[in-house]
Parts: structure tokens; sequence; C-alpha cells
């Protein structure tokens, strides 16, 4: 199943993506939202029969979890970027965390801070978790996983410089983005077999396989777990591959009117158009 968040005509939303449109199944369970179903996809599957159908073209694309308990970030993950940019091998996963007012959804537009010009992308894969967990094992990791979807770490790089903390580049309003909807976990059987693109304006920027990551979905969920008990509607972003702007010559810095696409092949395409805080403030 493919699940996800929207706005259609006021009205905010959750359900199956089915075709060109999304069956409505919110009616259904009056006072949650998709985080407080993601345990129990049999009963969002029973009641995809029942919904309304919603056509995609009018609809507005939420983060498919439009309210995260948690969201954490792996930095350095992917091996060949950390080769190619002579970066050593952490010991354990480097972690930083967002806050959900960071996330917009497929087709909304992220926006350049007005504090900052080193606005750059990042296209990852992200974990959501389905299952509640402490101190998981990695043999058992997969059965709390409720899906997958991609993700863009936004990230105003020169903030994220001020100190060796990463949170304040990191966090900056609207900035990154999720969706365009989790994809479950019984079609994923190993994200390791899967590939992740990232194009600034049709070009490709990113490439890679994600059976490159140093730190798997497995090793993370028990790593993370043991930190904390995992909830479901829990996000865990696995980290980017080499060609953010920052690696790159020229740094090419996200700009008004770019358009940057994640696509993870059997999940979808992430698109969002990039917009200044300033022209995004003057249209409210």
């Amino acid at each position: 199943m493919r699940l996800a968040s929207f706005r259609y005509r006021g009205h905010i939303g959750f359900g199956v993506v089915e075709g060109d449109g999304i069956i409505d199944i919110s009616a259904r369970f009056p006072g949650t939202t998709l985080r407080g179903l993601l345990p129990e996809p049999d009963r969002i599957r029973d009641a995809s029969a029942h919904g309304e159908l919603f056509p995609g073209g009018a609809i507005e694309w939420l983060p498919p979890v439009t309210d995260p308990g948690r969201i954490f970030c792996v930095g350095r993950n992917f091996k060949r970027a950390m080769a190619t940019l002579g970066l050593e091998r952490p010991d354990y996963p480097i972690l930083f965390t967002r806050f959900a007012s960071s996330h917009v959804g497929h087709r909304q537009p992220i926006v350049r801070p007005a504090v900052s010009e080193q606005f750059d992308y990042e296209g990852e894969l992200c974990v959501v978790v389905g299952k509640a967990g402490r101190h998981i094992a990695e043999a058992d990791a997969f059965d709390h996983v409720a899906g997958y979807s991609c993700y863009n770490d936004g990230s105003v790089r020169d903030y994220q410089r001020h100190t060796s903390q990463d949170t304040p580049g990191k966090n900056f309003w609207r900035s990154g983005a999720v969706g365009p909807w989790i994809v479950t976990r019984d079609e994923i059987a190993d994200p390791a077999e899967l590939s992740l693109k990232t194009t600034l304006n049709g070009e490709t920027v990113q490439s890679d396989r994600l059976d490159d990551l140093l730190f798997t979905v497995p090793k993370l969920l028990a790593y993370l777990s043991r930190i904390a008990p995992l909830e479901p509607g829990d996000l865990i972003a696995l980290g980017t591959p080499l060609g953010s702007a920052i690696n790159s010559n020229p740094q090419r810095w996200l700009r008004p009117g770019d358009e940057v696409s994640v696509t993870i092949d059997r999940i979808g395409t992430l698109t969002n158009r990039v917009v200044d805080e300033a022209e995004l403030v003057a249209a409210a």
C-alpha cells in the first residue's frame, strides 16, 4: 500500500493512494491521524474498501506523518561518499534531529530562508516506524518498520557550521520535505536493494544504491531504541550520497524557482520547488 496525508477543499485527511487519486479513510477514524493507525495496516486496508476517492490533481500533499513524535537524521552514512571526501568512518551513527515544522509535503514549496543563500539539497531514504519498541534486536528490526518514504534533508549550510552541532542548519522553517507517501514494508523486503537519485532542474546531481549504507536500517533501529523507546510515526532519515552542493564544484546552492526531485525506485518521486522566504510571506 501507499499511505498519504492530504488537504482537500479544506479537509485534512489521510488514506490509501489508488492510481492517480487517494481513498480517504480518515472519516472512519475521527480524532486520529495516520500516525495512530500505522501499527494496524490491516485496518487501513479494510477501511480503504469503503472510503471516498479524491482526485490526486485536486489535493495538496502533506507530509505523510503530519505529527511525528521524533525525527532522527543520520550523517556520514554512505561509504563511497566518505571515501571520496576523505572522511573517517564513525564508530557510531552521527545523529541529529529535525522538527516537524521544518517539513513540507510533495509539491509544496521548500523555503530558502531570508538569512542565508547557502541552501542545500540532500536526497535520502526515510524509514517510518510502525511498531513501538525498546532495545530492539537487529534480527527483529524490520518488524518495527511501517514503511519507507523519500526525504529531502534541506540544509542551511552556514548555520549548520556555526558550531559543532548540526541542529540550527537543519531546522529552518519549511526547509525540508518528505513524501509523497509511505510505501508499506510488505512491498519492500530489503531497502538495501533500492537506488536513490536526486535531480536539480532535471539534471541528476546525486545517484547511489542503498546497499552502500554504513549503518543499515536494522543497525539504526537497534541503536536508536537503546536511547529511547521508538514509537509509531517516528521518522529516521538515513543520510545522503555524494553530490550535495556543499561538496560540489561549483557549489550550486538552491535558488528561487529551482525544482528538486528525490526518486527512490519502488517508492516514488518527491518534488519541491524552491521559494524565498520573503516571497512566501508576501503571498500569505
